[in-house]
């Protein structure tokens, strides 16, 4: 989510024609491809490596705005001016599937030779489905844990190699490591009313044993008790209210925090600023042996159902599903699939760190899927400002939440 694309450079690997084209005519079909991909990103990069290979398909592709994507997407399909693929934000995928938008993928998919379901991670693949349907393919996928400045643990006698494994421990960990004095907070994290703040809780509802459906579970509840009491102790900076995980993180980065709950989007830039011995962990679960999870970001994959050319825009979907190797090398993404290995960096802080954040991603789960998962997240989101500002308990911003959220289940 929210993610700063690392540059990357690599050889490119054309498929074979015959794979993903179809026979040469007089006249090309047109694929329109919608994306907020910019020129060192995905898409613009795959569309002119797929052009180059004459299929008979052209694709032409036009860049929109992340604010931009719901509101232009659906009045253009709505108005029968939609492109036929377009990528969006996996939470907003099951609004467009459940409104008849997005194109029934699922014979199409069983079909395929080159997209296969079992080689996804669990969590983008729920993603793309609706009422047991797959209505597009995962393009990407990020998910969060724990950095840790080895030095800071050092200094302050915690075990470099023993990072906070449950809640309390990350707590306890998150006092010792806090130090005014020398302008340092225990812990870095985003808590703000927007998408992020929901992003960055929710795994924590999660493994408490609650959800989006029941986001008052007691779990759940403890969870943002325990983000009260980080709050209320001046452990993490007042500004995790309002500021968003690029900017919490870049605490952590100038040394200004011990710890902080970030993505992969960060290993770039980390690598780049952090002057100091740093390493990931799994996110801290309530307690040993509870379950785990995490969050899942970044885009899906759709086709929208008008679309004159059903087949040859699933031709496409199938290129790009199969350029999936490059996704990280060349474009410093994660790939959706747990079949591909990613490739070392020749760094070996970030390639351990890399190693965790694959094994988190087995733990990573969709926001919803729901179709009116805005409002479900501007609930949680509400409760998390009111009950780390003061104005309620965890409790009370919780049982509110809830009955928003049943509400707008109906």
């Amino acid at each position: 989510m929210m993610m700063r694309t690392w540059l990357a450079a690599g050889a490119l690997a054309l498929a074979t024609v015959s794979s993903f084209g179809l026979s040469a005519r007089a006249e090309d079909v047109k694929i329109t491809v919608w994306s907020l991909d910019r020129a060192i990103q995905p898409a613009p990069n795959l569309i002119k490596d797929y052009n180059a290979m004459k299929t008979g398909i052209t694709v032409e592709y036009r860049e929109i705005q992340f604010d931009d994507v719901v509101s232009e997407a659906m009045r253009a399909f709505s108005t029968g001016q939609a492109p036929d693929i377009i990528a969006v934000d996996n939470p907003e995928h099951a609004l467009f599937s459940s409104r008849g938008a997005f194109l029934d993928l699922t014979d199409m998919i069983k079909g395929s030779s080159e997209i296969k379901t079992e080689n996804y991670y669990p969590g983008p693949l729920a993603s793309v489905m609706w009422d047991g349907k797959y209505y597009g393919v995962p393009k990407a996928t990020n998910t969060i844990a724990l950095y840790y400045n080895k030095d800071m643990f050092k200094a302050k006698g915690l075990d470099p190699d023993k990072p906070p494994q449950t809640w309390a421990e990350l707590l306890d960990a998150a006092r010792k490591l806090n130090d005014p004095a020398k302008n340092v907070y225990g812990l870095a994290f985003s808590a703000k009313a927007s998408e992020e703040g929901t992003f960055q809780f929710l795994p924590w509802a999660q493994m408490g044993g609650g959800s989006y459906q029941a986001i008052n579970a007691p779990g759940a509840v403890k969870a943002l008790e325990t983000w009260k009491a980080i709050m209320d102790e001046k452990l993490a900076s007042p500004d995790t209210l309002t500021r968003g995980q690029w900017d919490s993180t870049g605490t952590f980065n100038s040394g200004n925090a011990a710890m902080a709950i970030s993505g992969p989007w960060e290993l770039d830039r980390m690598s780049e600023e952090a002057k100091f011995d740093w390493a990931v962990a799994l996110l801290p679960v309530p307690e040993a042996g509870a379950e785990r999870s995490s969050a899942m970001g970044d885009f899906n994959w759709a086709i929208f159902s008008n679309t004159q050319h059903p087949q040859e825009a699933f031709k496409v979907l199938e290129y790009f599903v199969s350029q999936d190797k490059r996704m990280f090398k060349d474009f410093g993404q994660l790939p959706a699939r747990s079949d591909i290995a990613i490739p070392p960096t020749g760094n070996e802080k970030k390639d351990a760190a890399l190693k965790v954040f694959e094994e988190q991603l087995k733990y990573a789960k969709p926001r919803g899927p729901h179709p009116e998962w805005p409002k479900i997240s501007k609930a949680i989101q509400g409760a998390i400002q009111a009950a780390l500002t003061g104005q309620m308990s965890a409790q009370e911003a919780l049982d509110q939440a809830a009955e928003k959220i049943k509400a707008v289940l109906g």
